[in-house]
């Protein structure tokens, strides 16, 4: 019987919606946390896209990963592939991430796909708050997202420079 672990890197960490019985910092190595997905539902519209969290190719990512008992794995499966795999952004991977204990696990995690559509690159700080500012979905308002995230992220000693400047400028607009 192996551990069943999902990898948290942006909203998953402060809202996973799922039921675990183990949250420990874990290290991803060969992607990052970046402002890269175009989103057309759960924080903009198609007509008005917001921006969401992505892990891209390059670097590595510190975030929270959650054990999931076996008799749950299922369950958790389908809300997550019903949450993320929504317009198919994402590509579902099983990835291995260092625990904060040091032990190593693959994890169930969720990659921008590059090709799709929803794909925004590397984008600037100026270009990323203009992005987010007034767009909002059906899970709320982009900044509600990007500022809940990084008071998380700040809250469990994660630093991400990017994203604090974005903050610091959606903080500074009216």
């Amino acid at each position: 019987m192996s551990e069943f672990w999902v990898f948290g890197y942006g909203s998953l960490m402060w809202r996973p919606g799922f039921a675990h019985v183990e949250t420990q910092m874990a290290r991803l190595s060969g992607y990052r946390r970046s402002l890269c997905v175009r989103s057309f539902v759960h924080r903009g519209t198609e007509q008005r896209p917001g921006l969401v969290l992505g892990l891209d190719r390059g670097g590595s990512c510190l975030g929270l990963a959650f054990r999931v008992p076996d008799d749950l794995k299922g369950e958790v499966i389908a809300y997550l592939r019903e949450r993320e795999l929504v317009t198919h952004v994402y590509q579902e991977k099983i990835l291995a991430i260092r625990l904060a204990n040091g032990q190593r696990a693959a994890a169930l995690t969720y990659v921008v796909d590059r090709r799709h559509v929803q794909y925004a690159g590397d984008l600037d700080v100026e270009t990323a708050v203009a992005q987010i500012s007034g767009a909002s979905g059906m899970s709320g308002r982009n900044e509600e997202y990007v500022l809940n995230t990084l008071d998380h992220l700040r809250g469990i000693g994660i630093r991400d420079s990017l994203l604090e400047a974005v903050g610091e400028r959606l903080r500074a607009t009216p």
